[in-house]
């Protein structure tokens, strides 16, 4: 009887364990100036997974001092650099190292499959911890890793505001 007592208390508190993780892990409604935890096994690898959600970029007739230069010539390249023209997202590991806050794709054409990106100064709401914080990014062009394809955000770093006004 002991037992059986047992294995149902085990059952038990791995239905409520798997509901929580359930109700935590659920669909959250999208914005495109978000970031969101992506769900794993729970295990901690001192990094996190997460899915941003972003709007950039502009028309090509808006393209003044802000597109990039390719070969000496400024270029538009869509979807890239300020403005809110594109909804894009991409999923990342968010990393701590040595103080200092990045974030690496990991997906490889998530945001484009150029081998740069002009990441505009975007602030993405968390929704964490029951009060709203901000991972803030700000604007910088990177060049993918030729060995992994990824990109690596550097300079981030969280606000109970947000430090820029996405647009």
């Amino acid at each position: 009887m002991k037992k059986k007592i047992k294995t149902l208390s085990g059952k038990i508190a791995l239905a409520m364990f798997v509901s929580v993780a359930l109700v935590s892990c659920a669909d959250k409604p999208q914005t495109w100036k978000n970031i969101i935890v992506v769900c794993s096994n729970g295990e901690k690898t001192g990094s996190e997974n997460y899915t941003m959600f972003v709007n950039i970029g502009h028309q090509a007739s808006d393209c003044k001092n802000s597109c990039v230069v390719v070969n000496g010539q400024s270029t538009h390249v869509d979807c890239q650099g300020i403005g809110h023209y594109c909804s894009k997202s991409a999923s990342v590991i968010l990393q701590s190292i040595g103080g200092s806050l990045t974030a690496v794709t990991t997906d490889t054409v998530g945001l484009t499959s150029e081998d740069f990106f002009n990441m505009p100064a975007r602030s993405l709401s968390t929704g964490e911890g029951g009060s709203t914080a901000y991972l803030n990014i700000p604007a910088q062009l990177v060049e993918r890793d030729t060995a992994t394809l990824q990109f690596t955000f550097t300079g981030l770093f969280y606000t109970n505001k947000p430090e820029y006004n996405n647009f």
